[in-house]
This record gives C-alpha cells, sequence and structure tokens, in this order.
C-alpha cells in the first residue's frame, strides 16, 4: 500500500527540521531552473543557502525581504540557522564544509553581523587581483581536496567583500558495484559503450517508488559505508518525464514528505520507471535486488545572477543603492555570485564538492522604503537525478542530471571495479565576468 509520509523531518544536530526543510526546499526551486535544458548538471543549495541566510542577516529594505522569501525564513532567524547549519555539517562523517570572508582592509564591519558569522577563514583583500585571485583559489582547492581548484568570482578593483562557502563529501559504498564495459541496447543512450555498474543484493528495502508531478519516480537509495553519514539516491522517471519534476519528486521522498512505497510492499509486475518485480521459484526464500547503473562524472559552473529572483538576490544587486547597512556602514551591493560544482559516481564510491562565492562591491545611499508592502530488477539506461543525501536527517548535500554516462573503460575488471579508476578532472572554470 502507499503511505505519505509527513513527519517533521529531523535536523543534522543541532539543526532544525525547518531549515532542513528549506534547504531541500531551494534545491526543488534550483532544479526547475538548472535541470531543465538537454544537459546534466550538478549543483548544491546547501553550499548557497548559508551564504543568503548571512547577508539576509544584514541587509535592509527590499532586498532582507527578497532573501528572506528566498531562504523559507525569517531574516532575524536567518543567521542563527546558517551558523547551526555549517556547524552540524562539520560533524557529519564523509563530509567537509567551510565558509570564507574576505575584506578590504578598510572596509568596516559592524560588531553585530560579525559575530553571528560561522566560524571559518578570515582574510584581507590587498588589492593585488593576482595575489588575491591566487589566496582564494588555493582556499577553493584545499577545502575541496583539489575537486575545484579556483574560486568561481573574478574580483574587480571595487570589490570590497568576498564570502565563500565550500562543501566536499566522499564516500565509500557499503557494497561496491563490479564494473564491466558493457553497450546500452535501446533509449537515448542505444549503441553508446558505457561503463556499467552492477550488483546483487539480498534485500528489496533500497528501492522504492514515489509519486509526483510527472508520475512514478523509482528511487534506488545506494547506501554509504559505516564510517561515513550519506548516502546517494538514484532517481529514474518515466521516459518523457521532466528532470526537474524527477529530482523534485526525489527530494520530497529524501524529506519524507511526499507519497512513498517501499520495495517489500511494491507489486509484481513493473511498478515502477525501468524497475520489473516477480515471484519465482528460487533455491531460497531471500529477495534479490539486481542493480544495473551507469558510471558518471559531472563539473558545471552556475551565474546565480543569471535567476537572481529565485536566490532573493534582484535588488540586492543594483548598485544605485546600498543594501546592507547590517554588515557595513558603507554601501554595498552584490556584485557576483556563482557556485561551481562537480560529482563522479564510480564502483567503490562517491564524490562531489561545489564552491560558491558571493562578492559585493560598492553601492549608493541606502534606499527607503516608498509603497506598502522480492525479486526486482533496475536498470539506469537512459538519463536519470541523483541526490546526495544526510541519513539522518533527509538534508539534500547535492543534486543532478545525468544525460551523458562514462565512456567504457579499458582496464582490467577488480570485485570493486577498474584496479585503477581514472581520476577526477578538477574543475577549473573560465573566468566569470564580476560586475
Amino acid at each position: 500500500m502507499t503511505t505519505t509520509k509527513t513527519n517533521e523531518t529531523p535536523g543534522t544536530s543541532g539543526t532544525s527540521g525547518t531549515t532542513v526543510r528549506a534547504v531541500n526546499h531551494l534545491t526543488a526551486r534550483w532544479a526547475s531552473r538548472a535541470a531543465s535544458g538537454a544537459g546534466g548538471t550538478v549543483f548544491t543549495a546547501a553550499g548557497v543557502w548559508p551564504l543568503l541566510a548571512l547577508l539576509a542577516d544584514g541587509a535592509g529594505g527590499p532586498a532582507r525581504e527578497e532573501l528572506a522569501q528566498a531562504l523559507g525564513v525569517p531574516a532575524e532567524d536567518a543567521a542563527g540557522a546558517a551558523r547551526d547549519l555549517l556547524t552540524a555539517l562539520a560533524g557529519v562523517r564523509g563530509l567537509s564544509a567551510a565558509t570564507g570572508l574576505w575584506t578590504k582592509a578598510d572596509l568596516p564591519l559592524k560588531d553585530g553581523w560579525s559575530a553571528q558569522l560561522p566560524p571559518g577563514t578570515r582574510g584581507t583583500l590587498t588589492g593585488d587581483p593576482d595575489g588575491d585571485t591566487k589566496t582564494l583559489d588555493g582556499w577553493a582547492s584545499d577545502r575541496t581536496a583539489g575537486l575545484v581548484e579556483r574560486m568561481p568570482v573574478t574580483l574587480q578593483p571595487d570589490t570590497r567583500l568576498v564570502l565563500a562557502s565550500a562543501l566536499a563529501l566522499t564516500l565509500k559504498w557499503e557494497e561496491p558495484f563490479r564494473e564491466f564495459p558493457g553497450r546500452v541496447s535501446d533509449g537515448p543512450w542505444a549503441g553508446r559503450g558505457v561503463r556499467r555498474l552492477s550488483r546483487t543484493t539480498s534485500c528489496l528495502d533500497p528501492v522504492r517508488v514515489a509519486e509526483g508531478p510527472a508520475g512514478s519516480v523509482t528511487v534506488l537509495e545506494v547506501t554509504g559505508a559505516q564510517d561515513t553519514d550519506l548516502d546517494v539516491h538514484l532517481l529514474l522517471g518515466g521516459p518523457a518525464a521532466p528532470a526537474a519534476e524527477v529530482l523534485a519528486t526525489g527530494i520530497a521522498a529524501a524529506s519524507s514528505t511526499g507519497p512513498l512505497v517501499g520495495g517489500d510492499a511494491l507489486a509484481d509486475g513493473a511498478p515502477g520507471p525501468g524497475l520489473t518485480i516477480g515471484t519465482v521459484q528460487a533455491f531460497s526464500p531471500q529477495p534479490q535486488l539486481s542493480v544495473s547503473t551507469v558510471a558518471f562524472s559531472l563539473s558545471a559552473e552556475h551565474d546565480l545572477l543569471e535567476d537572481a529572483t529565485l536566490f532573493g538576490l534582484l535588488t540586492a544587486t543594483d548598485d544605485d543603492y546600498g543594501h546592507f547597512p547590517g554588515i557595513s556602514a558603507e554601501p554595498l551591493a552584490i556584485g557576483s555570485a556563482r557556485q561551481s560544482a562537480v560529482a563522479r559516481f564510480h564502483a567503490a564510491g562517491f564524490e562531489a564538492a561545489a564552491v560558491t562565492a558571493i562578492a559585493a562591491r560598492p553601492g549608493g545611499a541606502a534606499r527607503q522604503p516608498s509603497h506598502p508592502a522480492r525479486r526486482a530488477e533496475i536498470r539506469f539506461d537512459r538519463p536519470f537525478g541523483f541526490l546526495a543525501v544526510h541519513r539522518a536527517s533527509g538534508l539534500v548535500l547535492a543534486a543532478g542530471w545525468v544525460t551523458d554516462p562514462e565512456a567504457a573503460a579499458q582496464g582490467r575488471p577488480g570485485a570493486a571495479g577498474l584496479l585503477a579508476p581514472p581520476p577526477f578532472p578538477a574543475v577549473r572554470p573560465p573566468a566569470p565576468p564580476s560586475r
């Protein structure tokens, strides 16, 4: 039978379920934009949300209202929620999280705002673009173990402040896959040689079917090893299901807020996309779940100001005004907001990282208010979604959509796949424009 879970989502230690739901809601809203194109993508709202929350704490006027709406929490609660979230993430096994703040030496910061910042790097922008860029790039690389090599911001002569976050997660599977070169027989990947991953487990619990706007979505939970607190959910919708709606359904399932049927309760037949279940005569009464998927690597660059309304930054970019009186007595406006993200799924585990940076430049006088206002088999042989999820809370730490699986690699397969998986290409984004 179908059950709908609507219980309060638990937080990570020190983080409320309200914050988890707010971050996951931003992830779903971002997915509706980021996964609307034809290509693959990866992004993490968990890296953006704390920065927006810290900005909201120091914002005033319409900018404060827009940021609070984007966050889903009151602006007066935002900084505390961001600090608690980042502190809790730092305790998640398999995940590293960090924040950094760099300012010009002559930029006066309000004590109240500075006191609300979570622990992290504090630095000074010297005005030497090459030297400062090298410092920021080094921070990004160090905090992501080299997965993201550059801070996704270009410093300008008038850059007064850079606020950044870095998230990096690495996990090995509790049960590794076997890897072998394979060829897809039909669908959009028909005829392509891919790095096929397969495994069989004696439990149907990892597979579930969720219901959402695009119909049924098959959710496969790939469990991380016991020394981590993270899992990865693979999401397969119908052949015509929009990527954004598949991801939204998967996020609701991870958050325990949508209809979800567990593997043991699924009916025989084809209860979900790519999934078949049947009762057969076998030598053992144990159920079996056979999984066939593909290895993938993704990298993406996101200019958050291309959809400034989504992130509550539309008003804050207007440099005719200053929007952050709670941060500094000097008028400030947002000049750049970008994220670099990567993800890699392979036979032995999963890696993902994201660095998000928001830069502020001088603004004009502060704006004043002017208006009132059993046996189962699942195959991932066509584009699918993925989520990296904190096991205890359901917080989505990274999300993405796979359109191009890795091509079949040459090598001698071992029990956990190729003995030497190809190195993950570190992301070196093109120098983005900064207003």
